[in-house]
């Protein structure tokens, strides 16, 4: 039967379960679709994410290995200027005469800010506008309107007279900094010509053929060779012999350090980290061997290259290192090279063309085979075996800061400016309070005029002249003042200088500096390290040279562990009070890591150091209680904790805090003594004192906690604290 359309109830019921089925067909699509969508742009975010982190990473390991190809091209760079040692000095100009006598070009004179006119005040921004036509008629107004007139006219006057006072000021200043310029330049004009006189008299004996002379001439132009590569020392020796018309000279080489031990840096990413590639041992030996024997002919070059009234018909050189020597275990010079060549097999080199190592030898020249190791030739003739007097630079004949005319240490200290960068002249001679050297930064940015005072002192620096400095960079408008001494300084002194634009270099500090820049000076006695405790006020007498001698001495050792909530080191600062009746001597009685002894070197302050480059754990105190001026009655030790960047760690923080002390004769105490830091809010403690019974010394702990760090300490002892 066929079929027939259903038009009935039936067929409306299913048409709308149709539709509604459409509708949620439809319905589940649309979110089908839109959960795709949402996965979709979640995945997209996510590439997009990853795609940016991934492009974070390279752009960070890019800069990582930007950094890593910048110390490898160092390390290359460093490489070829050590390979390069005798082209370099090939390309200097040779020393001769003319250069002594070569008057110094002074530089022009420079008012800096005291050149700027005070800029006068414009009567037209003190008008003041009148009202209009309607408010004039208002005698209230007008009164209040010509009140304003006399208080607007009275402002200018004022600021108009000021601004006159200040501008006279300036002149005044200026005038006054100008004169010492003029002054200046009188005074460098006048040592040029006493300079002069003195080179044509040294000229005049030199063709004479005087030894000293002759001596003077030569070490000279050896000091004053340039272009050395940084870590190159400049210390000779040489003596002259007459008859022979020979030069024997010791010159200095550095250490097998100065060949980097890395040839490159690369980058390690799995771990984020740079790795130093070492460079192989075979290539550092023949670096350092080229090293010796370029610097020797070099050397001997410039000597033969200067000599141009044929003074010198040969030269022995003989380069040596300072080093451990292993038969004695101390520091020794040991020669590494020698050779002795004459004019004439010198004159038919070409320099330009050797093979460094090949010339020196065939030259009959003694190479260390193991220069790595300081293992020595035996030198051809030492200037010592010449007779007569030797002429050296950067040795024991370096100047004694302390006797040196006031105008030649201002000299000095000018000179050690100007070869930092700086552009530097010296001031008249003006006392204490004045300014010694001016000198100027010429960085665009940064740079600007500083005060430079030098002070050749044998005490400690009084407070009052740090405050004096920066009285007077304020006066000058220079951005910084530095103070110079060949002494050392008080905590008040340093405390007075934080975050101030002032630097303080005491006497250890400033022989360092000057012999970064193959400048010469010491401090007293003490010939082989800058001075040594000597800085802070008298020379420093030797050290105990047995075990004798050191039992005289009583030694206190304090020892520590700290460690802060970040996790960094906390340092103690140790200090010593030499008191009579419960007072200290003076300053200079005041131990601390800035005068590390008293003037009698009766009490000695000794930092140690468990890890080199770690932080201290311990310091020592040695008294040599016989040694003590007759008035000392008691001997105060006290600890504090660093104070260099405010406010100073508690004392709570340090554990461990242990005394040990060995006893010498007329001494007597307690042989160790544990210290309660727990919990201790404040940064400084006594920790004990000897004090004077009769003929005997007794020591008692304390542990008693005292306020304001090192300066409370000071304080409560009677040192000057400004």
């Amino acid at each position: 039967m066929a079929g027939r359309r259903n038009n009935g109830v039936l067929a409306v019921w299913a048409e709308a379960q149709r539709q509604q089925q459409r509708r949620e067909e439809a319905q589940w699509r649309a979110q089908t679709a839109e959960q795709r969508r949402r996965e979709r742009e979640s995945r997209e975010a996510q590439r997009a994410a990853t795609r940016g982190e991934r492009e974070a990473l390279r752009a960070y390991q890019q800069t990582r290995e930007a950094e890593v190809a910048r110390r490898t091209a160092e390390l290359d760079a460093r490489v070829e200027e050590l390979r390069g040692l005798l082209p370099a000095g090939l390309r200097q100009p040779a020393f001769s005469p003319q250069a002594l006598l070569a008057p110094q070009a002074q530089p022009p004179f420079e008012p800096g800010r005291l050149g700027e006119p005070v800029p006068m005040p414009d009567q037209a921004h003190y008008q003041v506008p009148p009202p209009d036509q309607v408010q004039a008629r208002n005698p209230g107004v007008w009164r209040q309107y010509e009140q304003y007139v006399a208080q607007a006219r009275a402002r200018f006057e004022q600021d108009w007279y000021a601004a006159q006072a200040a501008e006279a000021d300036r002149q005044r200043r200026l005038a006054d900094y100008h004169q010492q310029y003029l002054d200046w330049v009188a005074q460098h004009r006048r040592q040029d010509e006493d300079r002069a006189a003195r080179t044509e008299e040294l000229l005049r004996r030199l063709r004479s053929g005087e030894a000293e002379a002759v001596q003077e001439y030569f070490t000279a132009g050896l000091y004053a060779s340039a272009a050395w590569p940084e870590g190159f020392p400049h210390r000779l020796v040489a003596a002259w012999e007459v008859s022979t018309r020979q030069l024997v000279v010791n010159w200095e080489l550095p250490g097998p350090d100065i060949v980097p031990a890395s040839s490159r840096v690369r980058y390690v990413k799995t771990d984020d980290r740079e790795a130093e590639v070492a460079r192989p041992a075979t290539e550092r030996k023949a670096l350092y061997r080229e090293v010796l024997a370029q610097s020797a002919l070099r050397v001997v070059a410039e000597l033969f290259r200067a000599d141009r009234d044929g003074l010198l018909d040969s030269v022995v050189l003989n380069g040596f290192v300072r080093g451990i020597d292993p038969a004695t275990g101390r520091e020794a010079e040991r020669f590494l090279s020698t050779v002795t060549v004459s004019r004439a097999e010198f004159a038919a080199l070409a320099l330009d063309r050797v093979a460094a190592v090949e010339c020196f030898q065939g030259l009959g020249g003694a190479l260390s085979a193991r220069p790595e190791r300081l293992d020595e030739v035996r030198p051809d003739r030492l200037p010592e075996t010449v007779g007569g007097s030797l002429a050296g630079q950067g040795g024991e004949d370096e100047p004694d800061l302390f006797e040196m005319d006031p105008i030649e240490f201002e000299e000095l200290i000018a000179e050690l400016f100007r070869l930092r960068g700086f552009r530097v002249m010296t001031t008249a001679r003006s006392g204490d309070a004045g300014v010694d050297v001016v000198a100027e930064d010429l960085d665009p940015v940064t740079g600007g005029r500083i005060v430079i005072q030098a002070k050749r002192y044998r005490s400690t620096v009084s407070p009052t002249a740090v405050r004096d400095l920066d009285s007077t960079v304020r006066h000058h408008g220079a951005i910084k003042g530095i103070l110079v001494t060949t002494a050392g300084f008080g905590p008040g002194s340093y405390d007075y200088i934080r975050n101030k634009p002032l630097t303080l270099v005491s006497g250890p500090e400033l022989v360092e500096l000057l012999a970064e820049q193959g400048l010469r000076g010491r401090l007293g006695g003490d010939r082989t390290n800058g001075g040594g405790p000597a800085a802070a006020g008298a020379a420093a007498p030797a050290e105990p040279a047995d075990g004798a001698a050191a039992d005289h001495r009583t030694s206190v050792e304090l020892t520590w562990r700290s460690r802060t909530a970040g996790g960094d080191a906390v340092e103690l600062d140790v200090s010593a009070f030499l008191c009579a009746s419960g007072r200290v001597v003076s300053d200079e009685h005041f131990v601390f890591f800035n005068n590390p002894q008293d003037p009698d070197g009766a009490v000695r302050l000794h930092p140690t150091r468990s890890v080199p480059g770690e932080p201290a754990r311990a310091a020592r105190v040695t008294l040599e209680l016989g040694r003590l001026a007759p008035g000392v009655d008691e001997v105060v030790l006290a600890a504090s904790t660093e104070e260099e960047e405010p406010p100073a760690v508690p004392l709570g923080y340090v554990h461990g805090l242990a005394l040990t002390a060995a006893y010498g004769p007329g001494a007597a105490g307690p042989e160790s003594w544990t210290a309660a830091t727990g919990g201790m809010p404040d940064s400084a403690m006594l920790l004990g004192s000897f004090r004077r019974t009769g003929g005997s010394w007794q020591f008692t702990p304390s542990g008693t906690a005292v306020t304001g760090g090192l300066a409370g300490l000071a304080v409560h002892w009677g040192v000057a604290v400004e």
